[in-house]
């Protein structure tokens, strides 16, 4: 029948599959996680762009370096619920699915390694806590990384020796900054005492043009006044 040719071809080639390095798991990898909100920054100079907020990238794919680890973690000895899965994913490539996928894999793999339905549950129980206790490690390295953590003797990463640096170069932005503003107010100041002293001189010297004018036009009225009547004087006594 189909059915069962389909099964001997598939136990056919998990058994004879050939010994090579673990297979990638087919369940989507767990998502970036350790995702921290970013850190305030310091006031930035009203000159300088401000910086952009940090965010998680959108990852679609795991990295391979990251695969081939949750390989190694899920490889067994064959004898354990890492086998089954391989048996499983095998025949359900041959065309079975539910219950009959499940328990005909089961048989098969039973009739192999001599395993039962409590041990091979613990071994996924076991499979799924190797996972959990590596995410977990992998956390907190990332979050020594991201600087939300500090382990002993660990030195700074490059994500919190570079936030040191963007916080010294901040605050001496911000003195720089309070320094200019200093100098912007005290360059007003100036330039309003130049304008008023500019002002002073320039009226001081108007009104000295103004009695300049005066005195000169008022003598020589009465120079012109003098010279014609005395000479008109000193005419008229000969």
């Amino acid at each position: 029948m189909e059915i069962f040719d389909k099964l001997t071809n598939a136990a056919k080639d998990f058994f004879i599959e050939p010994e090579e390095g673990p297979t990638p798991p087919t369940t989507p990898p767990t998502t970036q996680y350790g995702a921290s909100t970013a850190a305030p920054r310091a006031t930035a100079a009203p000159f300088a762009a401000p910086a952009a907020p940090f965010a998680a990238p959108t990852v679609t794919q795991a990295e391979q370096r990251h695969l081939d680890h949750i390989a190694g973690l899920l490889a067994g000895d064959g004898k354990d619920f890492s086998a089954y899965m391989k048996m499983v994913k095998s025949m359900a490539a041959a065309g079975m699915s539910g219950p009959l996928l499940y328990q005909t894999a089961f048989n098969a793999f039973s009739a192999v390694n001599g395993g039962t339905v409590p041990s091979l549950l613990a071994s996924a129980s076991q499979f799924e806590q190797v996972l959990a206790t590596d995410r977990e490690k992998v956390l907190a390295r990332h979050r020594e990384k991201m600087g939300e953590a500090t382990g002993p003797g660990a030195a700074p990463s490059t994500v919190v020796q570079l936030t040191a640096q963007e916080k010294k170069l901040a605050a001496e932005l911000a003195e720089l900054t309070r320094q200019l503003q200093a100098k912007q107010q005290q360059l007003v100041q100036t330039q309003q005492q130049l304008a008023e002293e500019r002002q002073k001189t320039q009226a001081a010297l108007a009104s000295y043009e103004l009695a300049n004018s005066a005195a000169l036009a008022e003598l020589q009225a009465h120079h012109k006044a003098a010279e014609s009547f005395l000479n008109a004087a000193g005419t008229a006594s000969k």
